[in-house]
């Protein structure tokens, strides 16, 4: 995968047929290393991202985040990263990036800025998922095992949100120009 003859899917299917082969594992302990609820949770997210794409309220969440920031371009990005930031915690972070980056880049080619910050604020908004186990692959996978409940994630994952979005929203612009 990381030359790219081939996707992670088939380099990690590969990988297992090969432990499977070799009897590094057996069929039982893989099986029981399978955390169905983690995968339906991310089949569930993507699904909803693509609801939100065809539905129209993609588009509307861009128009809105257009019309709250006027011409302020520091405003659109904080909007920006707030949106993808509040979406990636209630679908996954690669559903929220997928979902919001044509919007942000039709925003930013309309608007007629540079859109390198704005595309680091979607990534970094989607990366930076710590008030909900739903938001990041490995939130879900040690809250059942880890004995967590949901207000653990609220509880240290806020002010990390905020924190991070503080840091990031103050940065970008410093790195690359929000005017085109």
């Amino acid at each position: 995968a990381t030359t790219g003859l081939m996707s992670m899917l088939n380099a990690a299917l590969r990988g297992v047929a090969a432990m499977l082969a070799t009897r590094c594992i057996g069929v039982n302990e893989a099986r029981r290393s399978l955390d169905l609820p983690v995968l339906v949770t991310i089949a569930a997210s993507f699904a909803l991202g693509n609801a939100l794409e065809k539905t129209g309220a993609a588009e509307y969440l861009g128009n809105g985040i257009v019309a709250a920031a006027g011409n302020d371009a520091w405003l659109l990005l904080a909007l920006t990263y707030l949106s993808v930031m509040v979406l990636t915690e209630l679908i996954t972070n690669n559903a929220a990036a997928m979902l919001m980056l044509p919007v942000v880049l039709a925003i930013t080619e309309a608007a007629g800025l540079n859109d390198v910050p704005y595309v680091m604020a979607v990534m970094m908004a989607a990366s930076a998922s710590f008030a909900t186990p739903i938001g990041y692959q490995c939130n879900l996978m040690v809250y059942g095992p880890g004995g967590y409940r949901f207000s653990d994630f609220l509880r240290i994952g806020i002010p990390m949100n905020c924190l991070v979005a503080t840091i990031t929203i103050i940065a970008i612009p410093l790195i690359w120009p929000l005017q085109g």
